[in-house]
């Protein structure tokens, strides 16, 4: 998008203004004490038989959780983020360890998916969406760790986020949005028969301030003799307080279905709140027998980094129904059962040592032959140019949930590439700094400055960026010792969904465009509060 082009679109301008005025003039609540875990980055044990939210900080939207014995394992919607469906495991729903991805080829933006075990075999039921269509597919293993099978389309075109679930007839359903849910074959591999429609939902008051109806992510689970389905209406991003959590249940798989009489049973009630938009959750059972939501919510005034997974103790009701009892989780709560298995969350520093694309690293929008243009030679990730400025250039870009952190990386530069530093939120958003390895380009608003860079001879650049509380400073350096701070600092709170849509999150990465290569060595993550 030229300068031009983005001056002729008043209202896009003007959604990054609000999105920016909401921000800062949010009644943000005093900054809890969380604990500091790998690189300073938040933790929610605080190791004193207590935790804070959140559980995952940063871009974790959409938890599906599945209890096996005395493990979790959660995947989440990881959109245009390849390889996609990260994979958690914890043993006690506080820590979590990364295991991994379930896919690598692309299905196009991967959203709500739900993770099941059913007579030993893992499946992922998860919609995909591209430009040109959309479908419904599931990924399947033997072992959670994998390998994970191609993604088999379901061929359903006109709903999103399945929820599996089995009947009392033995037989497997998938449960989609808009109240509807369709049989599947016995090995969860395909349909059979049509689409029907069960549950017409439960309407909020119209006085309240929502973004659209949306009922969306339907999550089975049988307790006490009854099936309950827990759906979001309420539209996920929009108002802070419209996104929320409703129940309804049925002695049969194929209903009737009735609601809650206490529902929503999750709302933000108020933008003071500590989080935004709680809603899309997932019913569990810790070991003591006590039971939890977990859900996603925006942070108040942080739309950047993403709806972030959220923890939320349930009590259930003698009339068969349950209630949240975390409140607003702005303060800390008891901690489920089970022990840590280690410290929680992951570097996000690399110094590419491994020989292999590290669990923090994803391409935004890859291509199908993306992996081709990475390599490993003498301890530096060899990244090969594409396309002209980060836009189209599919950036490396990790999840960062630090509200103020910073990032730096050592690139060479080969002739004719082009290599930097940036905050990535989309093809239409983004900040940071590139260069030829001579002279730089500027990256604002998700336009560039200059517009190009002809192609340099090359050479060794340092680049730092420091995110602090939505303002972004960049330090270059040419021999990794004295650096010279960058003649323009950004505001970015406005690079977010409500500005540009996409669910996507404002996340550190680095990129390669142009004709030649660049080598990065030894990025390095720290948070700064």
């Amino acid at each position: 998008m030229t300068l031009k082009t983005f001056r002729s679109l008043p209202l896009l301008a003007g959604a990054w203004l609000l999105g920016a005025a909401l921000c800062a003039g949010a009644a943000t609540p005093s900054a809890p004490a969380w604990a500091r875990g790998i690189e300073g980055q938040r933790q929610a044990d605080l190791g004193d038989g207590t935790f804070l939210n959140p559980i995952l900080a940063g871009d974790h939207p959409d938890p599906s959780v599945l209890r096996d014995g005395d493990d979790y394992y959660l995947t989440l919607s990881s959109f245009d983020a390849y390889p996609g469906l990260p994979l958690w495991h914890s043993r006690d729903l506080v820590n979590w360890q990364p295991l991994g991805h379930a896919i690598t080829t692309s299905v196009g933006s991967i959203w709500a998916p739900d993770l099941v075990r059913h007579e030993g075999r893992h499946y992922i039921y998860f919609p995909g969406r591209t430009d040109v269509g959309r479908s419904n597919y599931v990924v399947w293993a033997d072992d959670i760790r994998g390998p994970w099978s191609e993604p088999v389309d379901l061929r359903l075109p006109d709903h999103i986020d399945p929820g599996h679930a089995v009947g009392e007839d033995g037989k497997r359903y998938l449960f989609l949005s808009g109240g509807d849910y369709v049989q599947l074959s016995d090995d969860g591999l395909s349909t059979v028969g049509e689409v029907k429609h069960v549950y017409d939902g439960w309407r909020y008051p119209e006085q309240w301030m929502v973004e659209s109806y949306s009922q969306e992510g339907p999550k089975i689970t049988r307790h006490g003799g009854w099936y309950y389905m827990i759906t979001a209406v309420g539209g996920t991003a929009g108002p802070p307080t419209g996104h929320m959590v409703i129940v309804a249940r049925s002695r049969s798989i194929h209903g009737p279905w009735e609601n809650d009489p206490n529902n929503p049973v999750v709302r933000t009630e108020s933008r003071a709140e500590q989080w935004w938009s709680r809603g899309h959750a997932t019913l569990i059972e810790d070991g003591a027998g006590q039971w939890w939501m977990m859900y996603h919510g925006y942070e108040n005034g942080f739309w950047t980094l993403g709806r972030q997974a959220l923890l939320d103790p349930v009590e259930w009701t003698e009339d068969g129904w349950f209630v949240a009892k975390g409140g607003d989780l702005g303060r800390p709560l008891p901690k489920p059962a089970g022990e840590s298995i280690g410290r929680h969350g992951m570097a996000l520093s690399d110094d590419f040592s491994g020989g292999r694309l590290g669990h923090q690293w994803a391409f935004y929008q890859p291509g199908p032959d993306e992996m081709d243009r990475i390599a490993f030679e003498d301890g530096a990730l060899v990244l090969q140019g594409k396309g002209s400025v980060p836009r189209d250039a599919s950036p490396l870009t990790a999840i960062a949930g630090d509200r103020a952190y910073q990032v730096e990386v050592e690139m060479e530069i080969e002739p004719g590439a082009v290599g930097g530093a940036l905050l990535f939120y989309s093809d239409r958003l983004y900040a940071g700094l590139g260069s030829n390895g001579e002279d730089f380009i500027m990256h604002r608003y998700g336009e560039e400055r200059p517009a190009s860079l002809r192609p340099g001879k090359g050479g060794r650049l340092w680049l730092r960026l420091t995110h602090d509380h939505h303002v972004l400073t960049i330090h270059h350096s040419r021999d990794g010792r004295t650096w010279e701070k960058y003649g323009v600092q950004m505001e970015v709170s406005g690079y977010h969904h409500n500005t540009v849509g996409k669910f996507l999150s404002l996340r550190p990465g680095i990129y390669a465009a142009g004709d030649g290569r660049v080598r990065f060595h030894d990025f390095r993550y720290r948070a700064l509060d």
